[in-house]
């Protein structure tokens, strides 16, 4: 049933628009037009953000950043092993879901780790991903408080992953 979800929706606009006698093609061929657009006013941003996020792991940098950051994160009681993917996640969720995956790899899927690795996957977000494709698409400059304010909530829920996987995963 689920794979006739998309084209029954698709039929129905369709039905739904000749009946009002408009023309679906136009305004197909608008909106595929406008999506272009706003993927050529995005693309360079995505493109900054991948290569900085693999000049940063293949430079070391992570790893480097990572062993300092491991005080601070024991602090916290968020385990010092899931320091990069604390730092990826934020810029790339397909990094974050290699890293992740690693983690998973080396500690095991049942181990702490991976639990608090797949938990902060679930209830983060790619931060500079979603602005700059939303803040571009929408030919906004000025972010403000936004990246501050999205960065906390990242930081928020990563603590909150690790104190959820030890309080009832023990």
């Amino acid at each position: 049933m689920a794979e006739l979800l998309i084209p029954l929706f698709m039929v129905g606009v369709s039905v739904a628009a000749l009946s009002q006698k408009q023309d679906v093609y136009s305004a197909l061929l608008d909106g595929g037009r406008d999506g272009l657009r706003i993927l050529l006013s995005i693309v360079p941003a995505l493109v900054m953000l991948l290569a900085a996020v693999h000049m940063l792991r293949a430079s070391g940098a992570i790893n480097a950043l990572s062993a300092l950051l491991a005080p601070l994160f024991r602090l916290f009681g968020i385990p010092p092993e899931t320091a990069p993917l604390v730092l990826i996640r934020p810029i790339s969720g397909s990094a974050a879901l290699a890293v992740g995956t690693d983690l998973i790899t080396a500690y095991g899927p049942d181990s702490q780790i991976g639990r608090t690795a797949a938990v902060m996957l679930g209830s983060t977000e790619t931060t500079f991903y979603t602005i700059s494709v939303y803040f571009g698409a929408n030919r906004i400059r000025k972010t403000r408080y936004a990246i501050p304010a999205a960065l906390v909530a990242d930081f928020t829920g990563f603590l909150v992953a690790a104190w959820t996987v030890r309080l009832f995963m023990g």
